[in-house]
C-alpha cells in the first residue's frame, strides 16, 4: 500500500489524481468484497453445521441420514439468504478494519478523500449481495423450499390435520323441484399443496348440514387438472368467470348417517370444481417465505380481486423488495464502526459490536413483523422502520467521525 503513494511527491494531492483514485477504489473494494464473501460464507457454514446437528435428533427409520443431508442441502439457499445482510456488516467492518489497523484509511483521510467516498466504494461491492440476494429469492427459494418441505413433511404424514396447505370453507346449494336452489351447508376444503403444472396433493372434504353436524367424510390422495368450464352457459355471449375442475384419485368417502351409524366406500375417481385457476391454488397453497418476489405479487392482487388480505404474504413481500436497503443500510453502519481511532476500541471488539447489532437488527425485524402480524398495521410501514432507524444510526455515527 506504501508503493501507491511513493509515486507522488506529496500525499496531500492524491485526491486530485484520477489514477490514484482508480487505483484505490479498486484496492479498497476489493479489500471489502473479499472479507464480505469470507463472512457471509462463515456464517452460512455455522448455520448448515448447526443445522444438521439439530437433524440428527429426528433420525429414525423412515428419516435417514440422507434424507436429513438432502434436506440441509434444500435448506441452504435459504439459510445463505437470511446471512447476506449481516454477512455484509461484518465483512465491511473487518475490510475496512484491517485497512484502518495499517493506518491506510488515515492517510487516505490526509490526502483529502472524503468519508463519504469511502463508504461509497465499500457500498459497490455489497451491491453485488444485494443482487445475489434477490437472485436467490426470486429464482431458487420457490423450488428448493417446497424439496425441503416434501422431505420434512414424510415423518407428519400421519397426521390428521395440518396447518401447511389451503383451507377455505365453501357453501353448497341443492337444486330443488321449482327449479331454484336451497342451502344444503357447507364444506371444510383442504389442500395439501399443488405444484405450477396444475398436480394437487392431498385433499380432504368435511360436509356439515345446515345445523352443523358432519355428514361426510372424504379423502383423496392427489388430483390432476383437467379443465375449466364457463359459469354461465345460458347467455350467448362468452362467460369471463370459469369454473376449473380436478380430477381427484383414490378417493375414499366416509357418510355420517343417524345415529351416528357410518359406512365407506371407495372410489378411483372423482371431481373437485373450484372458483380459481391452478395458478392461484399454487399460490394459495404455499407459505409466503416459500414464493418468489413475483408469486408473492401475484398472491397479492389476487386477493385484492376476492376481497381479502393475508398480511402474513404481505409482510414477506414487504421484507424480500426492501432487503437491498436493508443490507445497505448495514454497511453505512458498519463503515461507522470502523472510522476513528484504533486506540480508543480495538478492532476485534468493533467485530462483536458489528455482529451483535447485525442480529440485533435481525431481531427487530422479526419483532416488528410479528407487531404487524398481531394489530394489522401497515406491513410496508413496520418492514421501513427498522432501515431507517438504522441508516439515520450510520449516518449520525459518520458525522460523528468527520
Amino acid at each position: 500500500m506504501r508503493s501507491l503513494f511513493e509515486k507522488s511527491p506529496a500525499t496531500n494531492h492524491l485526491a486530485a489524481k484520477p489514477t490514484n483514485l482508480k487505483v484505490l477504489s479498486r484496492y479498497v473494494k476489493l479489500n471489502a468484497l473479499l472479507a464480505i464473501i469470507a463472512a457471509v460464507i462463515g456464517l452460512w457454514a455455522l448455520q448448515l453445521v448447526f443445522s444438521y446437528l439439530s437433524e440428527l435428533d429426528s433420525l429414525d427409520d423412515s428419516y435417514t441420514m440422507g434424507e436429513a443431508i438432502k434436506y440441509i442441502f434444500y435448506r441452504s439457499p435459504y439459510f445463505l439468504e437470511q446471512f447476506i445482510p449481516t454477512g455484509a456488516l461484518l465483512g465491511a467492518v473487518i475490510g475496512l478494519g484491517l485497512l484502518a489497523n495499517n493506518s491506510e484509511l488515515v492517510v487516505m483521510r490526509a490526502a483529502g478523500i472524503s468519508v463519504y467516498r469511502i463508504v461509497s466504494w465499500v457500498l459497490q461491492p455489497a451491491l453485488i449481495f444485494v443482487v445475489l440476494a434477490l437472485i436467490i429469492n426470486q429464482f431458487v427459494l420457490p423450488h428448493s423450499n417446497q424439496l425441503a418441505n416434501e422431505i420434512n413433511s414424510k415423518g407428519n404424514s400421519s397426521l390428521v390435520t395440518s396447518v401447511r396447505g389451503y383451507w377455505t370453507v365453501q357453501p353448497r346449494f341443492e337444486n330443488t323441484k321449482r327449479g331454484t336452489t336451497k342451502p344444503d351447508g357447507s364444506d371444510i376444503l383442504y389442500i395439501d399443496y399443488a405444484d405450477v403444472k396444475g398436480n394437487i396433493g392431498q385433499v380432504k372434504r368435511w360436509h356439515l348440514d345446515n345445523n352443523g353436524s358432519l355428514q361426510t367424510a372424504i379423502h383423496a390422495e392427489g388430483g390432476q387438472y383437467i379443465g375449466r368450464e364457463p359459469l354461465d352457459t345460458v347467455s350467448s355471449k362468452p362467460s369471463e368467470q370459469y369454473r376449473y375442475e380436478w380430477q381427484l384419485n383414490n378417493m375414499t368417502k366416509l357418510m355420517i348417517n343417524q345415529g351416528f351409524e357410518s359406512s365407506q366406500a371407495i372410489s378411483p375417481t372423482d371431481t373437485l370444481s373450484l372458483p380459481f385457476a391452478p395458478e392461484s391454488v399454487y399460490l394459495l397453497t404455499h407459505q409466503a417465505e416459500d414464493l418468489s418476489l413475483t408469486q408473492l405479487y401475484e398472491h397479492r392482487q389476487f386477493m385484492r380481486q376476492q376481497g381479502q388480505r393475508s398480511l402474513s404474504h404481505e409482510l414477506a413481500f414487504w421484507q424480500k423488495l426492501l432487503s437491498p436497503l436493508s443490507i445497505l443500510s448495514l454497511v453505512i453502519v458498519a463503515c461507522s464502526f470502523v472510522f476513528g481511532s484504533l486506540r480508543t476500541h480495538s478492532l476485534g471488539l468493533r467485530i462483536v459490536v458489528a455482529l451483535l447489532f447485525g442480529l440485533l437488527f435481525s431481531y427487530v425485524q422479526d419483532l416488528v413483523g410479528f407487531v404487524s402480524l398481531a394489530t394489522g398495521f401497515s406491513p410496508l410501514l413496520m418492514v421501513l422502520l427498522p432501515i431507517i432507524a438504522s441508516a439515520l444510526l450510520g449516518e449520525y455515527l459518520l458525522k460523528r467521525q468527520m
